[in-house]
């Protein structure tokens, strides 16, 4: 039985999800953005809709956006949040990061699990920051290198190499949760976050999604397609708020192609959402 924090995912467990918090004003989806007393009410908000986490974000990552700020704001914003979220609830939280100072102060503060959306490839320090503490782990597929040919193999080849640098650093394969990085994969982009491919990146993020059970490893996976670009793309809805009804679709046919956890800024949508499409999961996994 693999373990996200202190909440047990995989295997026979429920499918488990993810709230989003984010701090920062750049991010894509602005309802999703909170500040002040809105992060305590909303993190409460999340509890009461069935949150089992809640992921906390203080610089946006959107490959279509340059969203970068200084890993001294990034770090205040996390704080400030982290200890907020504490004294309003009880819920695991799981840091947005890929820099090791925002790492380091959130599990300071008794952070509970670090999902690094490059696999912890980006900042060299990452490896010795989660050697010393020992968190729970979300692995983004992530490559520096540009990516041609199967981009289902090579997510998988990418995840694999996480991995490694996550074992090398001493973290247990049951700490270990890997995202396959849905729409960070771009022809272009205007920060360092993504990977680079030159075939169409809302193909493949559909591919992705039809392809979950052959990413795992014996891995929990986790999906985040909450109101993303793929969505938009094929519905042809440009503002994000328009696209919920996509979201939980995508999120439904990942759970019945096996995700174990689902990320998401809609909680308590998705939780009724996944609560029916995890009874449909199981009776095929039964064969009825």
């Amino acid at each position: 039985m693999n373990k996200l924090g202190p909440v047990n995912v995989g295997g026979t467990s429920p499918v488990r999800i993810m709230g989003i918090l984010n701090t920062s004003p750049e991010s894509f989806y602005k309802k999703s953005i909170k500040k002040g007393k809105e992060i305590a009410r909303a993190v409460q908000q999340m509890e009461q809709d069935g949150a089992d986490f809640v992921d906390v974000g203080a610089m946006s990552t959107a490959p279509y956006l340059t969203t970068l700020v200084s890993e001294k704001q990034e770090i205040k914003r996390i704080t400030d949040a982290v200890k907020q979220i504490q004294n309003a609830s009880n819920l695991p939280i799981s840091i947005d990061t890929c820099r090791s100072g925002v790492a380091k102060a959130a599990l300071d503060l008794g952070a509970d699990i670090i999902n690094d959306v490059t696999g912890l490839k980006y900042d060299k320090e990452m490896i010795n920051t989660i050697a010393k503490t020992q968190p729970s782990l979300v692995l983004c597929a992530y490559g520096k290198k540009p990516l041609r040919g199967n981009l289902v193999a090579q997510t998988k080849l990418l995840l694999k190499e996480s991995i490694t640098l996550a074992k090398s650093a001493g973290i247990p394969t049951k700490k270990i949760t890997l995202d396959p990085a849905v729409g960070f994969f771009r022809k272009t982009g205007k920060n360092p976050f993504y990977t680079k491919i030159n075939s169409d990146w809302y193909k493949r993020d559909l591919e992705i999604l039809q392809n979950l059970r052959f990413l795992k490893s014996n891995f929990p996976i986790l999906v985040s397609v909450s109101n993303k670009s793929f969505i938009g793309k094929v519905l042809d809805r440009q503002d994000p708020s328009d696209r919920i009804f996509g979201s939980i679709a995508a999120e439904v046919i990942s759970v019945l192609n096996g995700a174990d956890i689902i990320r998401t800024h809609n909680v308590r949508q998705t939780k009724d959402a996944i609560t029916i499409a995890e009874k449909f999961s199981r009776k095929f996994k039964k064969g009825l």
